[in-house]
């Protein structure tokens, strides 16, 4: 206390004129409106510039997070996608199929990709101990990829769409002709659907997916629009070219699609192998 007493002596001259100065301050701008509103004007202009500073800070760091929560939804959206049955089901078997979780998705992420070669591979994240294993698809938020070729423990070795030894089970979506897509190595957005016989309606812009007579791709996963055709008068197919929905370029986040029912059909279709 005694302190205290001694410090305000020794300050007297200068304490006296901040409380002057506060008094006069106060007075100055509660009676000048002019000066009120510049005060009142400037407090909301540095408040608001901290407050927004800091809330861009906090989007900036905020940003990661928001990508990770919409890559679930989005993958938690494709699941039901993928789990709901054409229209021409009835509803119980709509529901039994929801239940059953038919496929299995599991969010990953493009390590290298290549698309120049003939033969092109992408190399991405998660392997055996993400129970990830050899032939499972892999499609974007666009469209197919490829299918898993090798696996290690974190890691996994895709055979790209973009790859002369691919063939998938495809199909012109509205009238539910088949045939084998491929690739034939020249340019990265186009494949080639092949075995599609003459009397199939084929139209230019027309959409080609996945035909789901395979147990790597469910049916309807998108593929392309069909940019040219030619029907071989000899054969009597067409000879399709696809324009990918896929930017095979450019893949970042990616999906791995695994049928839950897949080692019980290949027991049936192998029963040499049980």
């Amino acid at each position: 206390m005694q302190q205290i007493i001694i410090f305000l002596i020794k300050n007297k001259t200068g304490l006296v004129f901040i409380i002057l100065m506060t008094i006069a301050l106060g007075l100055t701008f509660k009676s000048h409106t002019y000066h009120n509103s510049k005060l009142v004007s400037s407090a909301n202009f540095i408040s608001g510039t901290v407050l927004s500073s800091s809330e861009n800070i906090h989007q900036y760091f905020d940003l990661k997070a928001q990508n990770e929560i919409l890559q679930e939804e989005n993958e938690n959206l494709r699941r039901k996608l993928l789990n709901i049955p054409s229209a021409k089901d009835s509803l119980p078997i709509k529901l039994k199929f929801i239940e059953d979780s038919l496929y299995k998705i599991t969010r990953s992420r493009v390590i290298s990709n290549h698309y120049d070669k003939i033969d092109n591979f992408l190399l991405i994240e998660g392997g055996s101990k993400d129970s990830i294993s050899e032939d499972l698809g892999v499609i974007s938020s666009q469209g197919i990829v490829g299918i898993i070729q090798d696996v290690s423990p974190k890691y996994s070795r895709v055979i790209s769409i973009l790859n002369t030894n691919t063939s998938i089970n495809a199909k012109l979506k509205k009238t539910y002709h088949f045939g084998t897509l491929t690739w034939d190595g020249k340019y990265p957005n186009i494949l080639s659907l092949i075995d599609v016989p003459r009397s199939a309606p084929v139209r230019l812009g027309d959409t080609i997916t996945t035909g789901g007579r395979s147990l790597v791709f469910p049916e309807n996963v998108p593929i392309g629009i069909i940019s040219n055709f030619q029907l071989d008068e000899n054969i009597g197919y067409y000879f399709i070219d696809v324009k990918l929905f896929n930017d095979m370029t450019n893949l970042k986040h990616i999906y791995i699609i695994e049928n839950s029912r897949k080692t019980e059909a290949l027991e049936l279709l192998n029963p040499d192998s049980r």
